[in-house]
């Protein structure tokens, strides 16, 4: 429930916009945090049953001093095109990053160039994940591809073009490049500074100093755990991507530590036990090994790690990991244990980047840099705790579509404390920093400047629509092609394409409608309803509209 007025009407209320400082003059700095799988859920800004027992207070302190969206979202839920939506303010189509890998466009111009040519000092670190080099940037520090947590490895402007390692956990060295760069820019100029943490992407793996945090904390479950996906068009099912399923226990899990000659007789029985129970040989590897739908295996996990390192994992996971397999788990019991274990880890890892967000914010103020800086933190998409019996991303219902955002904007046009439910969408970013920097956004960009709904302002015109669009398949999870419309209250998703794999034969071209507002959880599929015509084809007239006008050249 929200506790906070809404933008418009906390605009009109008498003094809520005095924070006591000077309007902040352009250029603003920037500062642009931006995690890798954090969902809304986990930040207890949002109020979600899950983090009021995982509080995240830096990221909190955030919303407290600016803006918190509630209807924020992304353009495509996979991570190498939301980051191309943020570099180019374009949809994955016009800049070319549908997919993972290769894709993006290098001919479209990057914010950080035009930031960069307009006199700012730039940098990311990071998590960067675009096959083409850091374009517009003074300084980085990325990561090679995904990054590993432990001692990962970055390249730099000095490194020669090589990936050196360094000692560390992941989220701690991102923060420290962050203030490296702070520490010798040039004071006299303005500075655009894109933080990327690969936290909390999986295989969620902590920091060693909270390898048991919440060990003792029973999280709840999601009211759509269950969910059988009976209303629904076949992707709902045919997805590989359920916690009961597709979680390994080995490497996302962390048991393959297990796995030594010491209990080989213990890992005998549980095979036994679980054949007596009607698994095959096939599922029972496939859930104590990494088969071919699984790229990490506990080797891949720890070769990494020093024995100082290694000693605090193994201490932390052998016990609880050992009970687990002794009780020889099964059935919706086993599910149950495999969400706990990843909640776990999972907000564990969160906690660090709440904890690293609170470490850069108070540079910032130390330094007296908040009275003109605007802080962004927000994540590359959205991630599925368990709903749907689910975890990743991908689909266009809420959970993976849907992103937090909370923007703190100085001075003393921003509204502190406030909920703002206009729809936005990742390709609003780069022209929201253009308008920070005092920047003409190119006409080519396509999204718009966020800054007038931090000024208590909506714009003529603002969207009523927002346009969603998912390419990759086949591939990892299996998740089929869609793309849909939403406006403050409906959506409608369209799922399409040749099956391929397990899915050959199994073309689809299938609709489903969602009433946001009486069915939250999108569980009913109102599509084809004699009551809801008439909201199918205002709706399916608008996505025709976005594909004519954005020029979509498949659906």
């Amino acid at each position: 429930m929200n506790t906070r007025p809404p933008l418009l009407l906390a605009a009109l209320a008498t003094g809520v916009a005095a924070c006591g400082h000077e309007t902040p003059k352009k250029p603003l700095n920037i500062v642009y945090i931006m995690t890798d799988d954090h969902s809304f859920q986990t930040i207890s800004a949002y109020g979600h049953p899950i983090s009021k027992l995982a509080p995240t207070p830096h990221i909190d302190r955030l919303a407290k001093e600016g803006v918190l969206f509630r209807r924020a979202f992304v353009e495509n839920s996979l991570s190498t095109p939301s980051r191309a939506c943020l570099m180019t303010g374009l949809y994955s189509h016009q800049n070319g990053q549908r997919t993972l890998g290769k894709g993006i466009d290098t001919a479209k111009t990057f914010v950080s160039e035009l930031l960069h040519d307009a006199g700012y000092q730039t940098a990311v670190t990071g998590k960067w994940h675009l096959q083409c080099r850091p374009k517009g940037f003074d300084f980085y520090y990325v990561l090679n591809d995904q990054g590993d947590y432990y001692n990962p490895a970055f390249k730099s402007p000095a490194s020669g073009g090589k990936y050196i390692r360094e000692e560390g956990y992941a989220t701690t060295l991102i923060t420290d490049h962050a203030v490296e760069f702070l520490e010798t820019r040039d004071p006299d100029k303005p500075f655009g500074l894109f933080v990327h943490h690969k936290a909390p992407h999986r295989n969620w793996m902590p920091e060693g100093k909270y390898l048991n945090l919440y060990e003792d904390v029973e999280f709840p479950y999601p009211e759509t755990f269950n969910d059988d996906y009976h209303t629904r068009c076949a992707a709902a099912a045919s997805q590989e991507m359920t916690i009961a399923k597709d979680m390994t226990l080995l490497a996302d899990l962390k048991t393959g530590g297990l796995i030594d000659a010491a209990l080989q007789a213990a890992w005998q029985d549980t095979i036994a036990a679980w054949s007596a129970k009607g698994l095959n040989r096939r599922q029972i590897y496939e859930q104590l090994t990494p088969d071919g739908r699984s790229v990490w295996g506990w080797q891949q996990l720890t070769n990494r790690m020093t024995p100082e390192q290694l000693d605090a994992w193994t201490k932390a996971y052998y016990g609880r990991n050992k009970e687990f397999i002794e009780q020889q788990l099964q059935g919706e019991e086993l599910t149950r244990w495999k969400y706990r274990q990843y909640l776990k880890d999972y907000l564990r890892c969160i906690k660090t980047i709440d904890d690293e967000v609170g470490r850069l914010v108070k540079y910032l103020e130390d330094h007296d840099l908040l009275k003109n800086t605007i802080i962004v933190y927000t994540s590359d998409q959205g991630f599925y705790m368990g709903e749907h019996g689910w975890f990743d991303k991908r689909f266009m219902y809420e959970e993976s579509f849907r992103t937090p955002l909370i923007i703190r904007y100085p001075g003393n046009g921003a509204l502190r404390g406030i909920e703002n439910d206009a729809l936005v969408q990742n390709i609003d970013y780069a022209p929201t920093f253009l308008d920070a920097a005092g920047i003409a956004k190119p006409e080519s960009m396509t999204g718009a400047s966020l800054l007038p709904l931090l000024e208590g302002k909506t714009p003529d015109g603002w969207r009523e629509y927002l346009y969603y669009h998912y390419y990759e398949y086949p591939s990892v999870h299996q998740v089929r092609r869609q793309d849909g419309v939403r406006d403050a209250r409906y959506k409608l998703i369209h799922f399409y394409g040749e099956g391929f794999g397990k899915d050959k034969g199994h073309d689809i071209n299938c609709n489903e409608l969602y009433d946001l507002q009486t069915d939250p959880n999108e569980l009913h599929n109102l599509y084809g309803e004699q009551d809801f015509a008439e909201v199918s084809a205002r709706l399916q007239k608008r996505l025709e509209q976005f594909r004519t006008d954005l020029k979509v050249d498949e659906y």
